[in-house]
């Protein structure tokens, strides 16, 4: 069997208001910790998350999230999602810098979030502003000992893999997210892993469908029910020795999540069985 660890995004306040009920109830023991209100980012909670998890759960990465609008689309999104949008960007900035202290904090390696959709042409002022603006949050985060990943999506693998390049330090990784590339219309997820190769830290295990239109995102389904292919990317990761987690990602909530949660794992437990 190959060995990964198999877990499951869960929002900080859950964990701080509920403790590690939802996930012992999954029988998993591995999160990535989702953080979308940075006021929470305190050193109060972070004592009182590592009490919770303490020998229990293993917190593999910190999604930050930052304020401001965001709307998750074609039309808007470009304006509004991520470092991109330059009214935005100094806010966004120190949410994420909080970010990597408060993961710091709880002893995790990892900061995650969405940069935005980065603009294709590297010679715009906007592009070249992106990544003066990413370099600077990534630098805190390397003064912390603290890797800087981004979630892919709203870019294409080669924006992204240009972007990591260009700002050039060595504490930059991403988290693939095969669902995202397919329903942003970006790239096959497969074929992305050929040019991530080992920039890739952590994975999250979801599926869906390309977009039918010009303005809206592709469609979130069940893990088997979209068009990624699973048994095909992990074995892409595994021969590019991916040692990471695998978090499964489902963005609906209530009994219909859980149960999709679980068909996940029992499906990525079953591929790793038979792998040696």
């Amino acid at each position: 069997m190959y060995n990964l660890d198999i877990g499951v995004i869960i929002p900080l306040e859950e964990l701080l208001e509920h403790g590690t009920k939802n996930l012992e109830e999954l029988g998993l023991n591995v999160c990535q910790v989702n953080a979308w209100h940075v006021e929470n980012l305190t050193k109060e909670n972070a004592e009182k998350l590592l009490e919770i998890t303490k020998g229990k759960i293993k917190i593999s990465s910190l999604w930050v999230g930052w304020p401001g609008p965001r709307v998750w689309d074609f039309i808007e999104g470009p304006a509004t999602l991520g470092l991109v949008p330059k009214e935005f960007r100094y806010v966004r900035m120190e949410a994420l810098k909080l970010g990597a202290k408060f993961a710091k904090e709880i002893g995790v390696k990892d900061i995650v979030t969405h940069v935005g959709f980065i603009p294709e042409n590297p010679s715009t002022t906007e592009y070249l502003e992106t990544v003066t603006t990413i370099k600077h949050v990534a630098l805190e985060a390397q003064k912390l000992g603290i890797y800087f990943n981004f979630e892919t999506g709203q870019e294409t693998p080669i924006t992204l893999l240009r972007t990591i390049e260009d700002v050039g330090l060595d504490n930059l990784g991403i988290n693939l997210d095969p669902a995202n590339l397919l329903m942003y219309g970006k790239a096959n997820p497969v074929d992305a892993v050929d040019l991530y190769k080992g920039l890739i830290r952590s994975v999250h295990v979801k599926d869906g469908k390309y977009p039918t239109n010009g303005r809206n995102l592709g469609e979130e389904t069940p893990v088997g029910e979209g068009l990624v292919n699973f048994p095909v990317l992990l074995d892409k990761l595994i021969k590019y020795n991916y040692k990471g987690p695998l978090i499964i990602e489902r963005e609906i909530s209530g009994p219909e999540q859980k149960k999709d949660i679980l068909k996940a794992k029992k499906m990525l437990e079953d591929k790793l069985k038979k792998l040696l």
